[in-house]
């Protein structure tokens, strides 16, 4: 995914202003549930991390009305990683990307959305161009009401953290880090056009997120990495294009994943997290949605805020334990599908699920 690295600052972007008067707004006037229950949430939070982060009944925790929501499946989900991995290495260039890209958006299609796609040429690390290609497909396509769902899906061209030095120039299968967002995407996509929505989503792939700068190379810097979400939220900031919030997901369906509120999504999202981890624990998934602050991750989630001025949040993981605090596969030879947990699709799925189907 994304560099992946924690930012220990939290300055706020001088342009905050500029967007809150209508994205704010939108989200008052639209998702009003979210606001008035914001506090109350945060409340819940804060109680709940106090006895480890699970729902137990009889508790305020209870008390949000849920609205009737379909099954998030997560087999179906487990499958649509499996198919992207079958292709290989989704790397930029490679026969790989360009067949997985025709295969996500056929899928997209053949699920009932509307499917488009931005392609466009941008330089990588070494100053080399790659093909980016993202990927967009729309439920409700005429609504003016939108959400924005997105992750990435391309891999990682470089194992440069695998623990076997020998593996370090060799492509990333990437099932959890792509695969596993796509595939919560997919699966989303499916019942809800099957049940329908009021209002539209957007589901976005964005390509080119995962060719920042590798840890063997001799220069470094965060520029190169989210190439395909700064160009989307470059095109979407010069068209105009509204959401009234956005959710990032990355490397939803590793062992062990337990995802913190992240630093960004509360300073740019802060009543957008505390709904989606108040649900996701209601639900009965709090062993995967901690009520704790989390570090500053540059993602895919940053160009959206910062550039579409989009709120937007990341449910990304942080695994206590592991070499990587993303989880011992992240970088490595071994993010493949034998590694992913289809409990955790199904709790970031479902959870999502509700989240939209309570403001239906």
């Amino acid at each position: 995914m994304v560099s992946k690295i924690s930012h220990k600052t939290n300055k706020p972007y001088s342009s905050y202003s500029s967007y809150s008067n209508y994205s704010v707004y939108s989200l008052y006037r639209r998702y009003w549930p979210l606001f008035s229950l914001f506090i109350f949430s945060f409340f819940i939070l804060f109680a709940l991390s106090s006895c480890g982060g699970k729902t137990k009944r009889g508790t305020t925790a209870d008390t949000i009305a849920l609205s009737p929501a379909p099954t998030f499946v997560a087999d179906s989900a487990m499958a649509y990683v499996q198919a992207q991995c079958a292709f290989g290495p989704r790397v930029p260039g490679s026969a790989a990307h360009e067949d997985c890209a025709a295969w996500i958006g056929e899928k997209f299609q053949q699920l009932g959305a509307q499917v488009s796609e931005q392609r466009t040429t941008l330089n990588g690390y070494d100053g080399q161009p790659m093909a980016c290609r993202n990927i967009v497909a729309q439920t409700n396509p005429d609504a003016l009401d939108r959400v924005l769902i997105t992750a990435h899906w391309d891999s990682r061209a470089w194992a440069d953290n695998d623990p076997d030095a020998a593996n370090h120039h060799t492509p990333v299968m990437a099932a959890n880090d792509g695969a596993s967002g796509v595939a919560v995407m997919l699966e989303m996509a499916r019942v809800i056009l099957q049940t329908g929505l009021s209002y539209g989503i957007d589901f976005v792939c964005f390509d080119l997120e995962d060719q920042g700068t590798p840890q063997w190379a001799e220069s470094d810097g965060e520029s190169y990495w989210c190439l395909g979400s700064t160009y989307w939220a470059q095109v979407a900031a010069s068209e105009g294009y509204r959401a009234r919030y956005g959710v990032n997901l990355d490397m939803v369906g590793g062992r062990g994943a337990r995802f913190l509120m992240e630093g960004f999504s509360m300073q740019y999202g802060r009543p957008i997290v505390g709904m989606v981890w108040h649900l996701g624990i209601q639900l009965g998934f709090g062993q995967y949605f901690v009520p704790k602050d989390g570090g500053y991750i540059t993602d895919d989630h940053l160009p959206v805020n910062r550039i579409a001025h989009i709120p937007c949040i990341d449910i990304i993981p942080s695994v206590d334990g592991a070499a990587s605090s993303f989880g011992e596969t992240w970088h490595t030879t071994a993010d493949t599908p034998e590694n992913i947990d289809p409990e955790a699709l199904r709790a970031v799925g479902q959870t999502l699920l509700q989240l939209l189907y309570n403001d239906n």
